[in-house]
């Protein structure tokens, strides 16, 4: 008896924990609150198949109290054997068709979403953006409207943007749950999904595979915003001039550091192609530092300073000279003033 009940205590103690944890996290990084039509798809699908999964939890539950009740062994039966059902070809036919059904009943809405979710016979129609990924950052180019940016991905609210993926090094795998699905992203093949956001905000995404030692710290983020903020930013985006010396003199000067230094030879600014490090035209709008740190001057020059201890692994570590601290701030003053449009996160509900 005391064993039993030391079961039930760790199971009951588990139970809670999971119970609690389920609890924790936020609307813009959970697939339970969708607020996209890919995440309200998965959403019903996880529905579906909690709902079979319950039924037969509950059947069986039934069935084995059932069981457990009307054939219990009574006093003076001893040595009874109930009626044995082996071969019973009503029963077989019974547990085999069942659960073929209800495989049936979750294979085929999902096929169906599959499908749905990765068709791109209106591609032509709406917004189409390359991705590629990145060891550990996303890069972002709007095919027909020549603007390239990285990490912060902005789509207009209500509309459908393709997004065309592929990596630059290993597998890695798109996922922004609380508007989409997962898809892989491979440096072999192409693979196509699109996203449609129902609500203005600033969402969560996340590289679902692992993919080296800052894997999970391979965040980027989805903003949506109005159609109109949208063609503006497209419009700010598209004006942006790479050449031009900011007002502010430790801007300037920390411009000519970022030629000097020869950062320009894996950052673009602008829409220029070929960078091996993400492009920072708009780094001043961004909502995160690398991803994953609050965008402030003390944290870029961290960043700058030493990139290793905030992300290992990542190519940047090792691929520019060394700085002063007077260097890195001056440097960080630069491209935190480079904000190429009042569409800024804040704007779009974050």
């Amino acid at each position: 008896m005391k064993g039993w009940m030391g079961k039930f205590r760790v199971l009951f103690l588990l139970s809670s924990i999971a119970l609690f944890l389920s609890g924790c996290g936020k609307d813009n990084l959970t697939a339970l609150v969708p607020k996209g039509y890919g995440a309200e798809v998965s959403m019903n699908l996880i529905i579906l198949t909690t709902v079979v999964m319950v039924l037969v939890f509950l059947a069986v539950i039934i069935a084995f109290v059932i069981v457990l009740i009307r054939f219990r062994q009574k006093k003076g039966e001893e040595d009874y054997i109930p009626k044995q059902v082996e071969g019973n070809q009503t029963l077989e036919t019974v547990w085999t068709v069942i659960p073929i059904i209800l495989v049936i009943i979750m294979a085929v809405p999902t096929v169906i979403a599959t499908f749905d979710l990765a068709d791109t016979s209106e591609a032509s129609e709406h917004i189409n953006v390359n991705v590629t990924g990145n060891q550990y950052w996303w890069h972002f180019e709007y095919e027909d409207e020549g603007v390239q940016t990285s990490q912060d991905l902005y789509v207009p609210e209500g509309e459908r943007v393709y997004l065309n993926m592929i990596s630059n090094d290993v597998t890695h795998s798109f996922w922004v749950p609380t508007i989409s699905g997962k898809m892989d992203v491979n440096p072999e093949n192409v693979n196509t999904l699109y996203i449609e956001a129902y609500e203005e905000g600033v969402y969560w995404g996340k590289c679902a595979e692992f993919c080296g030692p800052s894997h999970s710290l391979m965040d980027f983020k989805v903003i949506v915003v109005s159609p109109e903020e949208y063609d503006q930013w497209i419009a700010d985006m598209s004006s942006v001039d790479p050449d031009e010396v900011p007002q502010d003199a430790v801007a300037a000067e920390g411009k000519e550091l970022f030629e000097e230094k020869s950062c320009m030879g894996c950052h673009a600014i602008g829409s220029s192609p070929g960078q091996v490090g993400p492009n920072l035209t708009n780094f001043g709008n961004r909502t995160t530092i690398a991803g994953i740190l609050e965008t402030d001057k003390e944290n870029l020059v961290d960043w700058i300073m030493d990139p290793e201890s905030i992300k290992p692994g990542n190519l940047m570590t090792g691929k520019y000279p060394e700085l002063s601290e007077d260097e890195a701030e001056k440097i960080a003053e630069y491209l935190l003033q480079m904000k190429d449009t009042e569409i800024t996160p804040e704007s779009a509900g974050n």
